[in-house]
Formats: structure tokens, C-alpha cells, sequence
């Protein structure tokens, strides 16, 4: 059996601790704050980052340097045989088309997974990844399942506040304007790896509602059927944070429900205070993966 490494990236919401209980291997994505250049999870953390966020701080995402990436892949086949490569979707950046670029010079050693998967979903893909390679299948096959899966998932974020879509030109000034008087919470939508707006409603917990009502019309609809799990994420307050797991439980009854903090690259783009529901496919392959033994 093949020796297969799982890479990823920070976009996953693994952090450079959970990387080691789950041996992958996690790129920290970079910010330019101010000028200066930030890693995720190595010399930028999330307080210290909605910190500059709220001083309204010139950041910009970036993409992993080259090298670095190259240097990694490097390192990582001295011991390993192969490597499956699980980036951000290919629909929210160019970090997945340059990891499909430079893995053409690694004779299939490398194998870059395009799932347009984001925070939980692409975790999940991880753990599938993980999962599949303890059954022995070698990385192309992993990339040929989990791109079959890619648009297997749905999540749904509910804004807080329109200061940061206003300030990306998501919404224009005046809309924004008029948004916040009427204290109108947008709910976006990720299918098939890009952000757009689902709906505009008034008050979080109409937008809590909203989410959930989807949620389980995808369920009962285009997953009907189907196994799936199902995930929550956040940029609010850890008791905020508490209250959405419960309601995501109470709805979902039967389900093991995780929340991680949504990743930087999102957050950037809908600020502090958002919540996040999304359910993914469970593969054919593994059946249901039970996230606690890796914690």
C-alpha cells in the first residue's frame, strides 16, 4: 500500500495544531494587513485579525508563494509517495488552477483535488481523503471521488453586518445605508465553490431561520435520499456560537453537529458576528467518518 500524504490549506478551518492530531499538512494562507504580510495561524490569529478588521485596516488575501508550496511538496515526498492536495475551491481563488499547474512537473506524484469546497466542506474533504487513503486507494482515484463529490455540499452564512460586502462593492453605499437602518441581514449562499446572495431578511434570527429552512429543503430535495453531514460555522461570540449549535441540533435531531470558526479568507469579506450552516454528501466509499476519534 502506497504511503499518501493529505495536503490542504487554511481556508479548511484546520489549524496548524488540529494538522498534527490528524497527520496532514495545512498551508497557511496570506494576508497583506497594512502592507505587511501575515500567515494564517502562524504569525496572524483570528483575535489579533478582527482586531485590524475592526480598525478598518487595509487587508488583502493573497495567494501561498510558490516556492513555499513547491518547497513543501518537496520535503513531504522524501517520505511519502504521493500526494493528494485539497486547496480552497477553484470558484473563490487561482490557488487551486496554480496548484493544478505546478503539479504537472510530479509525474502523478502529486494529485490536486478542484471539489469548490471551503471551512467545513473542505475539511470534510479531508477526512474523506484521509479515510480513503487508509483504504488503500492511491491518490488519483482519492481525486477522482472527491471530484465527483464537488458539488455534493451546500452552506449558507448569515451576515451581521453590510460594512464589509458595501466595503468589497457587494452592495452599494446607499443600499448598505438603508440595510443597516432596517437592520437587514444577507444570507449568502456557497454552491458549487462560488459566494452569492441567497436572501435579504430582517434580523439575525430570521436569517438563523432562513438558513435552516434551506438547509432542510436541500436535505429532503437534492439530498434526498443521501447520507449526510452536516456543520456550522462562525465569526460571532463563542456563547453566540453555543446558542447556533443548539438551534442547528434542535432542527437536525440526530446529527453530530461540529462548529469551527469560519476561515480568515471568508471572513474578510462579511466581518465578525456571521453564522454558518452547511451538510455535505457522506461518501459511498467510507460511509459516515466519526470526527471525534481524530480530536
Amino acid at each position: 500500500m502506497q504511503k499518501i500524504a493529505i495536503v490542504t490549506d487554511s481556508n479548511s478551518g484546520i489549524t496548524q495544531t488540529e494538522a498534527k492530531k490528524l497527520g496532514v499538512f495545512v498551508i497557511p494562507m496570506p494576508f497583506y494587513i497594512n502592507e505587511e504580510m501575515f500567515l494564517e495561524d502562524i504569525s496572524l490569529t483570528q483575535p489579533e485579525f478582527y482586531e485590524y478588521l475592526e480598525r478598518d485596516a487595509d487587508i488583502k488575501t493573497s495567494m501561498p508563494a510558490v516556492g513555499d508550496v513547491l518547497d513543501l511538496w518537496n520535503k513531504i515526498l522524501e517520505e511519502y509517495e504521493e500526494i493528494v492536495h485539497i486547496p480552497m475551491s477553484s470558484g473563490l481563488s487561482s490557488t487551486c488552477a496554480t496548484a493544478i499547474t505546478l503539479s504537472a512537473d510530479y509525474d502523478g506524484k502529486v494529485q490536486v483535488v478542484d471539489n469548490r469546497r471551503i471551512s467545513w466542506s473542505q475539511k470534510q474533504s479531508v477526512l474523506d481523503a484521509m479515510a480513503l487513503a487508509e483504504k488503500g486507494m492511491p491518490a488519483a482515484q482519492i481525486k477522482e471521488i472527491l471530484e465527483r463529490e464537488a458539488l455534493e455540499s451546500s452552506i449558507y452564512i448569515a451576515v451581521d453586518t453590510l460594512k464589509y460586502l458595501k466595503k468589497g462593492g457587494r452592495v452599494t453605499p446607499a443600499a448598505a445605508s438603508i440595510g443597516t437602518v432596517l437592520n437587514i441581514k444577507p444570507v449568502l449562499q456557497i454552491q458549487g465553490g462560488k459566494l452569492d446572495a441567497y436572501a435579504k431578511v430582517r434580523g439575525m434570527k430570521l436569517a438563523k431561520k432562513k438558513m435552516l429552512d434551506a438547509l432542510e429543503a436541500d436535505i429532503n430535495g437534492r439530498f434526498a435520499g443521501k447520507k449526510v453531514y452536516i456543520r456550522g460555522a462562525y465569526t460571532c461570540s463563542e456563547e453566540e456560537m453555543r446558542e447556533w449549535k443548539q438551534e442547528i441540533e434542535e432542527r437536525f435531531p440526530g446529527y453530530d453537529v461540529y462548529l469551527d470558526r469560519l476561515s480568515l479568507s471568508v471572513s474578510c469579506h462579511i466581518g465578525a458576528g456571521s453564522m454558518a450552516v452547511l451538510c455535505s454528501h457522506q461518501l459511498d466509499e467510507t460511509g459516515y467518518i466519526d470526527y471525534r476519534k481524530y480530536l
